[in-house]
């Protein structure tokens, strides 16, 4: 069912809020991670420094896309703005590909363990509801 005046109801925007700040606090565990000093790294734990250390310039970039699109995305749903919908599904891209590397491509599971997953697969999930969420934005004509 639209909303006939196109105006969002008062959960929209709280999840809109909420969206933004987990998206910005992504941000800046992007930040600490890409630009964490050496003598930060030093005092990680030998397992830790080599899983950053080896890190591919792509899995960082698409680090990188997940929480800067997510971002923008959740700031254009603030502006009431379409576009949310196509940079939230380049968002969530990037978050595939980052966990398709995390999950299967380095040995992060065994560096952290099995509750290394817990945060991941939550990432995941919000991504994907994010996309969701902003479609229904798009439907109920509460993005223009």
């Amino acid at each position: 069912m639209t909303n006939e005046s196109g105006k969002p109801p008062v959960w929209f925007w709280v999840v809109s809020v909420i969206a933004l700040l987990w998206n910005l606090a992504g941000v800046g565990a992007y930040l600490s991670q890409a630009y964490a000093p050496d003598d930060v790294i030093a005092q990680m734990e030998q397992a830790v420094q080599d899983l950053i250390n080896q890190t591919p310039a792509w899995a960082t970039a698409a680090f990188a896309i997940a929480v800067w699109g997510g971002a923008l995305g959740s700031l254009l749903l603030l502006l009431r703005k379409k576009l949310a919908h196509t940079v939230l599904i380049i968002s969530l891209a990037g978050i595939l590909v980052q966990m398709f590397y995390n999950f299967f491509m380095s040995n992060s599971m065994e560096v952290y363990g099995p509750g290394g997953a817990i945060m991941p697969i939550m990432v995941l999930l919000i991504g994907i509801g994010l996309v969701f969420f902003a479609k229904k934005g798009k439907t109920e004509g509460w993005l223009k």
